[in-house]
């Protein structure tokens, strides 16, 4: 599986670079546990800790009595003073397919053969490790996992937690072992409880977990989940029945996250399901680091044994990380088509999921203000949806004291004119339409999914608005051969240019709206929009509450798409003018089209009856069958359909078991729509 293997790191030279590397991971676990910061991610302490444990292999008189090798929490886990019923161990990890393979070869040497009662696999949630402890159907007490043998009471949090209720549906007696996380949601929502309380925010959920479990007497409460994985004082003969009589009485387990828990025959089976989780990662509504994978049939378990640290018969498969961390060189300020002042920074480059990445969205002007970032902080990066790198709050421990604020800006960075701060994004005044952002508007107008002016390059926009004959996209419908010519320099190019903008004027209202360019709206937004009013008059007619009932558009945006829209007026009352269409053709959409139900990812170049057609073409076919669209494959993708160089998408479908279809294939399957 790709991306699946952890980095080679040079080994620890000689016993001056041990010391140091002990000294730094001792350091980490301690800052960690302590409120919950860390000079080191997750993946870069699980290096760290790899190189020490491979140095004391090979230098074992070397090994210090202080090493955090072998010691659940690295030896700095607080140990407090409340004794486990049996210890509370962490797990071994494996980072690939052939390390698993000689993890189940381990566990069969143990067993006498292999795992008869099969595999359960689980996601290996980000998050901190607790006890809770329930006596006649009440929680009593909470407990981390501490040193394994003791752990801290921290029963202050009891009722933060979702999914460890108070009272049980039972009056049942046992103890439940799982991770307690922040979900996104709940990330977010913390850090703006904790700036409006004047703390510094969590620089991560996991650092953040860890700080609010610990807590006590905040003037505040920050809600946290909880996911079983484990069970102590309830019968049962493997693993996935316990955790089912577990979640029967209201307490919630893995198996209620998005991923579950899966009950698996075969090891090859459980190397499958990994790929799946893997798949899911970014969609799922907190972090994880791996999955975990188990023995089933608690015989084998208890057969299997434990070692001193961790149990035989389970393991973590580790996945590559998807957050690096880097440092912030400068920000960015950048104007987008529609007026948007939208902050990008500009990093050291850092590996970051497989990619190397210099560059990422700062989201917009709030989220600097609120948490703080600084020009030299040393931030977390991430691929938001595996995509776009985004940043994460600053790692405030890191400081040197020699960051310095980022300057907002005052006025807008392209044409100097007035900002409108008034919302999270920032927006020039003037917007599009008063010029910040005009060339950027028109090459998008012109662009093929819109009104598909393919002659007029970028250079001769450019002339055309220099020479004052166009300030808005109304004004190409307008534009004469003499104006064509001084602009392309060739009687030929300005004919051709002409015989294109003749074209666009017969373009469906879905693509001229497009081309307006209208605030919080993109293609598919604008074709939903031209779908439901069918004419230019009825969305013009619509205010902010009509607009809101178009599907897929979030009522929170129809008041800025209404007042874009009517601004709007003039350049449309021009494009009417030139008699450009103004109507959406009525298409059939009934259920029980062939695609209705699935949702379909197009991938690859298209060739025989589907030749021609680009990807804004394919999915509206997709939309008229039926179906939904998307651009990425995930656990929810139903079909792909697959081009010539399909490329990862088609791999990743056939890791995750996908219907694929060729292209004559899909072609026959909505052969009634194909015109």
């Amino acid at each position: 599986m790709r991306g699946m293997t952890t980095a080679i790191l040079a080994p620890l030279a000689d016993p001056a670079a041990y010391h140091s590397a002990v000294d730094e991971a001792l350091a980490a676990c301690a800052a960690y546990y302590a409120d919950g910061t860390s000079p080191l991610d997750d993946a870069a302490y699980d290096a760290l800790a790899g190189r020490i444990r491979v140095y004391e292999l090979e230098h074992p008189g070397d090994v210090r009595e202080d090493s955090p090798t072998g010691k659940v929490g690295g030896g700095a886990a607080p140990t407090g003073d409340v004794a486990h019923t049996v210890p509370m161990l962490s797990l071994d990890n494996v980072f690939s397919g052939e390390e698993l393979t000689k993890w189940d070869a381990s566990l069969a040497r143990r067993l006498g053969g292999p795992a008869a009662g099969g595999y359960v696999a689980e996601p290996k949630l980000d998050g901190a490790a607790i006890a809770a402890r329930y006596v006649d159907g009440h929680l009593v007490q909470l407990v981390t996992r501490g040193n394994g043998a003791f752990g801290e009471d921290i029963s202050h949090a009891i009722g933060s937690i979702v999914g460890l209720p108070r009272d049980l549906s039972t009056p049942a007696t046992f103890e439940v072992r799982g991770e307690v996380l922040l979900t996104s949601e709940q990330f977010l929502a913390a850090n703006a409880i904790r700036q409006a309380h004047g703390a510094k925010v969590f620089s991560n959920p996991r650092n953040g977990t860890a700080g609010t479990l610990r807590a006590k007497d905040r003037p505040y409460v920050i809600e946290t989940t909880f996911y079983a994985y484990g069970v102590v004082g309830l019968a049962g003969d493997t693993h996935a029945e316990m955790m089912a009589a577990v979640a029967a009485t209201g307490v919630q387990t893995t198996a209620a996250t998005p991923a579950g828990l899966r009950v698996l025959a075969t090891v090859a089976e459980v190397q499958q399901r990994v790929e799946e989780i893997a798949a899911m990662r970014a969609e799922l509504p907190f972090g994880i680091d791996g999955v975990v994978i188990k023995a089933n049939a608690v015989a084998e378990q208890e057969k299997a044994g434990l070692a001193t640290r961790h149990p035989h018969w389970a393991t973590a498969y580790k996945l590559p990380p998807t957050v690096s961390r880097s440092k912030l060189l400068a920000v960015e300020w950048n104007v987008g088509r529609t007026g948007v002042i939208a902050p990008r920074a500009v990093l050291e480059p850092v590996e970051v999921d497989g990619s190397v990445v210099q560059y990422a969205t700062l989201h917009n002007p709030r989220f600097i203000r609120d948490s703080g970032l600084m020009i030299g902080d040393t931030v977390g990066v991430f691929k938001a949806g595996d995509i776009i790198p985004r940043v994460e709050a600053p790692v405030v421990e890191l400081r040197t004291g020699e960051e310095t604020p980022i300057v907002l800006p005052e006025a807008c960075p392209k044409c100097g004119g007035e900002i409108d701060s008034s919302g999270e994004r920032w927006e020039c005044a003037g917007g599009a339409d008063g010029g910040c952002g005009l060339l950027a508007a028109l090459r998008y107008a012109v662009g093929r999914d819109q009104l598909d002016i393919d002659g007029l390059g970028v250079t001769y926009i450019e002339a055309l608005v220099d020479s004052g004959a166009v300030a808005d996209i109304g004004d190409l419908f307008t534009l004469s051969r003499e104006q064509l010519v001084d602009a392309t320099r060739s009687e030929k190019r300005a004919d051709t240019v002409l015989d294109q903008i003749e074209a666009a004027k017969t373009k469906p209202l879905s693509k001229v709206f497009c081309a307006l360019g209208v605030v919080r709206t993109g293609r598919t937004l604008s074709r939903e929009i031209a779908r439901y009013f069918g004419t230019m008059d009825a969305i013009r007619a619509a205010d902010a509450n009509a607009l809101a009932a178009v599907p897929k558009l979030p009522a929170a945006n129809s008041s800025k798409i209404a007042a874009h829209i009517a601004a709007l007026g003039p350049v449309i009352d021009k494009l009417v003018g030139a008699g450009v269409n103004m109507a959406e053709p009525i298409v059939a959409t009934a259920e029980g089209g062939p695609l209705t139900g699935e949702v379909v990812v197009i991938t690859g170049g298209m060739h025989g009856p589907l030749a021609g057609r680009n990807r804004t073409e394919m999915n509206d076919l997709v939309s008229q069958a039926g179906g939904a669209s998307s651009g990425t494959v995930s656990r929810k993708t139903t079909i792909l359909v697959a081009g010539e160089k399909a490329g990862s998408k088609l791999q990743k479908a056939q890791e995750l078991g996908t219907r694929v279809l060729s292209e004559l294939e899909f072609a026959e399957l909505i052969a009634d729509y194909l015109t």
